[in-house]
């Protein structure tokens, strides 16, 4: 599968620390960005002063700290998140310059559109990028960031939340599958929603946003629906599992909860469909290989 792939992961320890200042001493990497010494000292300080694996909390400290991986766990570049009452301003970076150009940017944009509008409940988004950097202004650009103002060397792009969602479901990126969800699983999936914590399902409130919703008479009989079972295949092993709504999730049983991480991911794909998910702490390759029941091609329209 050679499109981008990048998810962002808000664990940052000691190790991601050493990587951000090798990256930070790379002028090339800094030269468009304003704070790059304080944020180089600030490193420093942490790494030097504190003798903890784990450095999270240091680094959300005045806002929210993301490191950028790809679909090897290598990672890629960071994105800051910082949101003033309901905007939320984000600063990306692609650490090694032998990543630029494999459209990695425009990647990490899009996840960090995600979490700005679903977790961190922003209403725009804005980015202000140097006049000179023109790889940024084109990824920001071809992401749907509108220009809001500007001077001789800065620029401001913003994306508010009804353009992103209008977006999101109008034209849905090059690089993400279709997903499919029948009319009575939208509006079950979303009451349900109505009754978790964002941020335990922000992944899933992005899926059902930017799927296409269909008759529970007309969808086909191989897309993974609500209390479907399907054979799936992670990595290199294969496993049957049913789709089901939290209060029926059994581990055990491979009931598995929409809510899970695996859940949210197969969620609408159909066989055949293989895609790159982000899974606790590491990705995992996914193949919906056979949907062995589906309640809509069996008729029974009431589960």
């Amino acid at each position: 599968m050679s499109k981008p792939f990048v998810s962002l992961c808000p664990e940052i320890t000691r190790a991601d620390a050493m990587t951000l200042m090798d990256w930070l001493e790379d002028e090339s990497v800094t030269c468009y960005l304003s704070d790059s010494r304080h944020v180089s000292r600030f490193i420093e300080q942490v790494v030097d002063r504190v003798q903890l694996p784990i450095l999270t909390h240091l680094f959300n400290q005045g806002g929210r700290f993301f490191m950028a991986y790809d679909r090897h766990d290598t990672p890629v570049g960071f994105v800051r998140l910082v949101k003033t009452g309901p905007d939320c301003e984000m600063v990306l970076v692609i650490g090694n310059r032998d990543n630029w150009g494999r459209k990695l940017g425009a990647s990490t944009i899009r996840e960090g559109m995600k979490l700005a509008f679903f977790d961190m409940r922003a209403e725009k988004l804005i980015a202000k990028i140097h006049a000179d950097n023109t790889r940024s202004l084109k990824a920001f650009q071809s992401s749907g960031f509108l220009l809001e103002s500007q001077t001789p060397t800065l620029k401001s792009f913003a994306m508010t939340l009804e353009r992103y969602l209008r977006l999101l479901r109008e034209s849905p990126a090059d690089q993400a599958t279709d997903i499919y969800i029948t009319e009575v699983d939208n509006a079950r999936l979303r009451n349900l929603l109505a009754f978790e914590r964002a941020s335990d399902v922000f992944e899933l409130e992005h899926e059902i946003e930017r799927a296409i919703v269909v008759d529970s008479r007309q969808v086909a009989q191989d897309v993974v629906t609500m209390n479907s079972r399907a054979l799936v295949q992670l990595d290199d092993e294969e496993v049957e599992v049913a789709l089901v709504y939290p209060e029926d999730a059994d581990d055990d049983a491979g009931k598995l909860s929409v809510c899970s991480g695996i859940g949210t991911a197969i969620l609408g794909y159909k066989e055949g469909d293989v895609f790159d998910w982000r899974i606790t702490d590491r990705t995992r390759r996914i193949r919906i290989g056979k949907v062995l029941y589906q309640p809509e091609a069996a008729g029974d329209f009431h589960l």
